[in-house]
This record gives structure tokens, C-alpha cells and sequence, in this order.
């Protein structure tokens, strides 16, 4: 496979799928309004972070602390939420958008009959379905963190302006929220969920290949006779428990494992990619994701428009 084909089939996906780009744009837009709206309360907060905080350095007794700690928790909490939630908002959005590009991806060009012209050009087969399978798995991970850090850049400069307007000291609030380290921590989060779903965004892929309507249903149906099976017939849920281990907890597999870990304002523990590069579960859905391209590829060369 040359570079140039595969960037120019990139490119063709990209221009057909501009939900790529629009939906996070609209999620950043959502919650950028919602923050602003939310803004009235910033200042209030932060004017009592100081005396809160000498109030908890100063307690007296255990129940004293306990209140000024938890006051403090949920200050810091309101002016921290809107940070989270803004890449939190935008990285699902863009999950979505992968779910139902990869069910379109090979789906579509079979049912409007476009695969019969983009066989006639001198792009293999290999080469579509990789440059297919690049946006859920490398684009959308990169326009999301591109835009969730953006997004948070243009928030907290709002709310600079905000805070430095009455007349408080906007640095206790850059203070608090190290938002370089959650710049860092987003696309690396992102990546590892990439990594960890790989091969349910080529499954989806697959289903996308051979369906010949409501690839949805085909894509669900299958795992879920099989957990409903082995339910009633096993008393047990393995099959649940590995699709659900699969599904959600890609975020978590490249962080520290030790419970004892610290984590930061944001509640996160200590990135560690050598937890996400020594799971074997990562490798083994590699190989997955790689064996059922290699099928979308076979069935794509073969099969005709719907």
C-alpha cells in the first residue's frame, strides 16, 4: 500500500463524513453555552476558597475538618465539573459518531451503488478499508482532543475574564485545575480507548460489509443471543462481563492499576503506559481487529452493491 492512495482515500472519507468534524463542534458549542450561563456562580466560589482553606488548615477538631474538607471538595468540584464535562461531553459525541460511521462505512457504498465507481479507480481494496478504518480509530481520537482542548482554552479565558472583572485573582483558578496536565491526559485516554476498542469498531466494520440492511440490528443481535444464552442456559455471564470489559473500560487500562495510587484535581491516576503495553487483552483485540479488516477487505472485493 503507497502513502498517496491511502491519503487520498482519507481524504474521500473526510469529505463524504463531515459528521466527523461537525458533531464535536456542536457538542463543544452546547456546553460552551451552558458554561457561560453557569459562569454567575465562578466568582462566589472562588471568593471563598481562601477562607476555606485556612479554615481547614486551621480546625480544631476532627469534625471541623471533616466540614471544611468537604466545603472545599464541593468548591473545588463546581469550578473544576465544567472542565471535565467539556471533554468528557465532546470525547462521547465523537464515540458516537465512530459507532455509526463504522456501521456506514462499507454499508453505504454497497446500498447507493458508489463501490461500483471507487472500484474503477486504482485504489485496492486494502487500502479503502484501512483509510475506513482510520477515522473511528486515529481521526476522531485527534479532532476530539483537538476540540475538547480548544474548547477548555477559550473556557478558562472566559472565565478569566470573569473572575479578573470582580476584581479576584484569576490565578487561584489556574492554580487549581492544571489543565495541562488534562491536555495530556485526554489525548492519552483517548489513544488508550482506541487501542482497547479496536476490535469493535472493525466488528462493526465487518457487519458493515455484509449486511444488506439494518446493519444495527446485525451488530447487536449476534452478542446479545449470546449473553441471553448463556444466561439461561449456563446461569453465568462471562460473555456480558467480557463485552462489557471490552466496551467500557478502555479509559482505565492505561492508567496505574494500584488502588493506593494519588490522583490529581480531576480525580485521575498517574498515566502509565507500560500497564497499557503489558495487557494482554490489548494485543489479543489487535489481533482481533486485524483478522475481521482482513475479512471487511475480502468481502468488500467480492461482494456486490445491495
Amino acid at each position: 500500500m503507497t502513502s498517496r492512495p491511502f491519503y487520498w482515500s482519507l481524504r474521500r472519507e473526510l469529505w463524504e463524513n463531515r459528521a466527523v468534524f461537525i458533531a464535536p463542534l456542536a457538542a463543544a458549542a452546547v456546553v460552551l453555552v451552558g458554561f457561560v450561563f453557569a459562569l454567575r456562580d465562578a466568582p462566589d466560589l472562588l471568593a471563598r476558597l481562601p477562607a476555606l482553606t485556612a479554615a481547614h488548615a486551621a480546625a480544631a477538631n476532627p469534625f471541623a475538618e471533616v466540614a471544611t474538607r468537604r466545603a472545599l471538595t464541593a468548591i473545588r468540584g463546581g469550578l473544576i465539573l465544567p472542565y471535565v464535562a467539556a471533554g468528557a461531553g465532546v470525547m462521547v459525541v465523537s464515540l458516537v459518531v465512530a459507532i455509526f460511521y463504522a456501521l456506514g462505512a462499507l454499508y453505504n457504498e454497497r446500498r447507493d451503488r458508489s463501490i461500483l465507481f471507487w472500484k474503477s479507480l486504482p485504489v485496492s481494496d486494502r487500502t479503502a478499508v484501512l483509510a475506513k478504518a482510520a477515522i473511528p480509530l486515529v481521526v476522531l481520537p485527534l479532532v476530539a482532543s483537538l476540540i475538547a482542548i480548544a474548547l477548555q482554552i477559550l473556557m478558562i479565558a472566559i472565565e478569566t475574564a470573569v473572575i479578573a472583572g470582580s476584581g479576584q485573582d484569576p490565578g487561584q483558578l489556574w492554580t487549581l485545575l492544571d489543565l495541562p496536565l488534562l491536555w495530556l491526559t485526554m489525548p492519552y485516554g483517548l489513544l488508550c480507548v482506541s487501542l482497547w476498542q479496536a476490535p469493535v469498531a472493525a466488528w462493526l466494520m465487518l457487519v458493515s460489509a455484509f449486511a444488506k440492511r439494518t446493519p444495527i440490528l446485525w451488530a447487536v443481535l449476534p452478542p446479545a443471543a449470546i449473553c441471553l444464552f448463556e444466561l439461561v442456559a449456563l446461569h453465568s455471564t462471562h460473555a456480558w462481563d467480557f463485552l462489557r470489559h471490552r466496551l467500557t473500560e478502555g479509559f482505565d487500562v492505561g492508567f496505574s492499576a494500584a488502588p493506593t495510587r494519588p490522583t490529581n484535581a480531576f480525580g485521575i491516576q498517574r498515566l502509565d503506559p507500560l500497564h497499557l503495553l503489558t495487557n494482554p487483552g490489548l494485543w489479543g483485540g489487535l489481533v482481533v481487529a486485524a483478522a475481521l479488516l482482513a475479512a471487511c477487505v475480502w468481502l468488500r472485493r467480492r461482494h456486490d452493491p445491495i
